[in-house]
C-alpha cells in the first residue's frame, strides 16, 4: 500500500443549523492551501486547510492535519 502526503482545502457549511463538510479543493502544497483557503474565507460559514495521507490504490484519505482554518468549522479527526 502506498500512501502520499496530499493537501486539500474543505470548505464548511450550514446544513439544518449544523456545520458540515462541503465542497473539497486539492491543492499543490502546503502554502497554497492555507493561500487558498484564506481567500475563500470570506464567501464561506468556513473554510479550512489540511493535509492528508491518502491511499493511493484505493483513494483512501486518512490522518487529517490541520494547517488553517477560517471561520466555523467541524474536526475531522472526530
Amino acid at each position: 500500500m502506498a500512501h502520499a502526503e496530499k493537501f486539500i482545502v474543505l470548505q464548511f457549511k450550514k446544513n439544518r443549523g449544523q456545520i458540515v463538510p462541503g465542497e473539497m479543493r486539492q491543492a499543490s502544497n502546503a502554502v497554497s492551501a492555507e493561500k487558498i483557503a484564506a481567500a475563500m474565507a470570506s464567501r464561506v460559514v468556513g473554510v479550512a486547510a489540511y493535509a492528508v495521507m491518502v491511499d493511493e490504490e484505493t483513494g483512501d484519505m486518512a490522518s487529517p492535519r490541520l494547517i488553517s482554518q477560517h471561520g466555523e468549522t467541524t474536526d475531522l479527526a472526530a
